[in-house]
């Protein structure tokens, strides 16, 4: 991928999205000309990135669908968790959500990032600068509705759809642990609305991780320790509403929490 610098049309979307985002004011339609390439779509998100000004604590990973892959040059898309957007889920955080735009929660695994160095990495060896994995939910919300209807490229255009993140207990002894096969469900309210393994995730999250190491050097982005990869929704995306708790089951066992509330 090659980074360019924004045009003063992207940096208007940017920025109509920022202001979207820090008025809680819903947006009917896109606002400006939709991107039709990932490097439109980064262009536009590291030029809200610098407007927000916040620190990033994290990257949630999303898949893009196999039918749109040759169209957009790759199965993956990315974009920035702020550290004030990150929370124990140990409190039962009330998470909030655009209630007029689009929601949703997503149970994933959490991997977090120690010192990744400049060394050159492949689905093996990424492994060696992981240095916690948990369990976890990420909270997708965005005040433009149709965010996920126009393809992946607006989707990563506004931070990729991301409202914040759960972080759940660890996953022990991780580095032996059957994870691809690792049974998970995701239930509101009680109802079970979704059921899977990490089989489904492509090359599963480690591959998150060495897909979002490559993009981000490739975009100049820095990678502190402490980085916290959100890899990708294992059953799939719930839209969920104000009010509502989510409830994500790994392994039978390790339970993750939040109650959703209006933004």
């Amino acid at each position: 991928m090659t980074k360019m610098p924004a045009t003063s049309d992207q940096e208007n979307v940017a920025r109509a999205l920022i202001d979207a985002r820090a008025g809680k004011t819903p947006l009917t339609v896109y606002p400006g000309a939709m991107p039709r390439t990932m490097i439109d779509a980064y262009a536009i998100q590291d030029g809200a990135i610098a407007l927000d000004g916040r620190r990033i604590g994290g990257w949630k990973v999303g898949r893009i669908a196999p039918h749109l892959v040759e169209q957009f040059g790759g199965n993956r898309l990315t974009g920035p968790i702020f550290t004030d957007e990150i929370h124990d889920g140990a409190t039962l955080p009330v998470m909030p959500v655009y209630a007029k735009g689009f929601a949703a929660a997503e149970a994933e695994v959490l991997l977090c990032l120690g010192d990744v160095g400049t060394r050159d990495y492949n689905i093996d060896s990424v492994r060696d600068c992981i240095v916690d994995v948990r369990t976890g939910i990420e909270i997708a919300s965005s005040p433009f509705p149709e965010i996920n209807r126009h393809g992946p490229a607006v989707t990563a255009s506004d931070y990729g759809n991301n409202k914040g993140l759960v972080l759940g207990p660890p996953i022990a002894d991780w580095r032996r642990a059957d994870l691809i096969h690792m049974p998970v469900e995701m239930a509101i309210d009680g109802d079970r609305v979704g059921a899977a393994t990490m089989e489904g995730m492509l090359d599963g999250p480690f591959g998150s991780a060495l897909f979002l190491i490559d993009i981000l050097r490739a975009r100049g982005i820095a990678i502190p320790p402490g980085t916290w990869v959100s890899a990708g929704a294992i059953t799939g995306i719930h839209e969920i509403r104000p009010g509502q708790r989510a409830e994500a089951l790994f392994d039978g066992k390790i339970r993750v929490s939040c109650t959703i509330k209006s933004y």
